[in-house]
């Protein structure tokens, strides 16, 4: 029995997995049915697509940055497994919020002055929702996992998230139409996490609770200060938040890559983010394979130089397409008989594949170089960093389309970034042999 299914047979690992997938589930399911309802039904310019599309990025981002800090804190001073049923209960109050707006929205009522503040404002608090529960879903591995299971652990959460990912992204491209369905299915989905996330087991603090920091900006500094001493946190946090800047980017051009570029429909443009999806789910299973279960960062900068070649390719397959000026958006059917979509569908897969394999030892990395008292703190202290490059990457890509530059030749700054993350990898790597040395 390998590893992997050893872990999704136990208690000690299967209850936090089912949240964590259903939270995943909820959050793109949600997000994307949002994006592609107003891409395709409200707006019809490509310059405000593009920008709903960064804005609402933003907006989910943006409680990373704010709450990380008090999120690490609580995690690492209080049970993490009362902190997950809070955080579940909260989530089933934020869809109904969500879905307030979805419906009014599709009905077409008081849709600029109600309906679009009420998805934006869930869609922030789905991501004060991700921000409190990201530390815990990684911090919680190494205590209820033995040493040797950590990089599966880490690597089936993130399968698990990316699937999830998968299903919510291609659900939302079916049923964007019909947003009485996507209201129930959030409402209902958050109410099944609530009952998993029940059963997760008790995981106590690893040190006596100290009052808690509510001032935001002294609480990050303080935290990735304090973090960041470690060179090797510190490289391999940075290494993390350029790729992150990097899917930031890509994720905001795909709806509108779709439907300007491609000339395709809706689930077009949920097959990409499907695709993509699938990608770093088999990277991520992949990587600890070729580790054996070594958490270590040897592969990552090679992966993550994979990566920059399928953006290049992606961004060539794209600038080869030839658009359809007729008005006439291809359904999956239509997108399918088109010469260059399995090139393109082939770039996006290698995209994924190399990204999950660069990113996932990294996060294992995070929480097993650090005593275990501080790994939620380091994970926050990530999502921080990770929070504001996407944040950044979210800002460029919407500066980059107000000067007129075109959503495919965007994708060349994806490519350099991809660079950077690789020598930083590199550097992480060989701090790591002089530590074991």
């Amino acid at each position: 029995m390998t590893t992997s299914t050893h872990l999704i047979r136990t208690r000690r690992f299967l209850p936090l997995f089912v949240t964590q997938l259903l939270g995943a589930f909820n959050d793109n399911l949600f997000k994307n049915s949002v994006v592609l309802f107003v891409v395709y039904n409200i707006y019809n310019s490509q310059a405000a697509e593009a920008r709903f599309s960064a804005i609402s990025s933003g907006v989910f981002i943006i409680p990373f940055f704010l709450f990380s800090s008090l999120s690490g804190q609580l995690a690492d001073m209080r049970d993490k497994a009362k902190i997950i049923r809070v955080i579940k209960a909260c989530e089933i109050g934020i869809m109904l919020v969500g879905a307030a707006g979805l419906l009014l929205a599709w009905r077409h009522i008081a849709v600029d002055a109600v309906a679009l503040p009420l998805m934006l404002l869930a869609l922030f608090a789905m991501g004060t929702h991700s921000t409190f529960f990201g530390p815990i879903k990684y911090a919680i591995l190494p205590q209820h996992l033995r040493e040797n299971e950590v990089l599966a652990g880490t690597g089936l959460v993130e399968a698990g998230t990316y699937m999830a990912i998968l299903a919510g992204t291609m659900l939302a491209g079916v049923v964007v139409e019909y947003a009485q369905w996507v209201a129930a299915g959030v409402v209902i989905t958050a109410l099944v996490g609530y009952v998993a996330g029940r059963e997760v087991p008790s995981a106590p603090p690893h040190m006596p609770s100290e009052p808690l920091d509510f001032h935001i900006i002294r609480a990050s500094i303080t935290l990735i200060r304090t973090t960041m001493e470690d060179r090797r946190v510190f490289l391999a946090i940075m290494a993390i938040s350029f790729f992150w800047a990097i899917g930031a980017i890509l994720f905001i051009e795909f709806p509108p890559l779709a439907k300007n570029v491609l000339s395709a429909k809706p689930l077009v443009a949920s097959l990409f983010l499907a695709i993509f999806s699938v990608g770093v789910a088999i990277g991520s299973m992949s990587i600890n394979m070729l580790l054996k279960g070594k958490v270590s960062a040897r592969y990552s900068p090679a992966a993550v130089l994979v990566m920059a070649v399928f953006v290049v390719a992606l961004e060539q397959v794209c600038q080869l397409w030839v658009p359809n000026h007729s008005g006439h958006l291809m359904n999956v059917a239509e997108f399918f008989s088109y010469r260059l979509s399995f090139a393109l569908m082939a770039t996006l897969l290698g995209i994924a594949i190399a990204g999950g394999m660069f990113v996932v030892p990294l996060y294992a990395f995070l929480t097993t170089c650090v005593d275990k008292s501080l790994t939620a703190r380091t994970i926050a202290a990530n999502n921080v960093v990770n929070s504001l490059a996407m944040v950044l990457g979210a800002l460029l890509a919407i500066s980059l389309s107000m000067f007129g530059v075109k959503i495919v030749q965007q994708l060349l700054l994806s490519a350099v970034m991809c660079l950077i993350s690789a020598w930083l990898a590199l550097l992480l790597y060989r701090a790591e042999q002089q530590a074991a040395s």
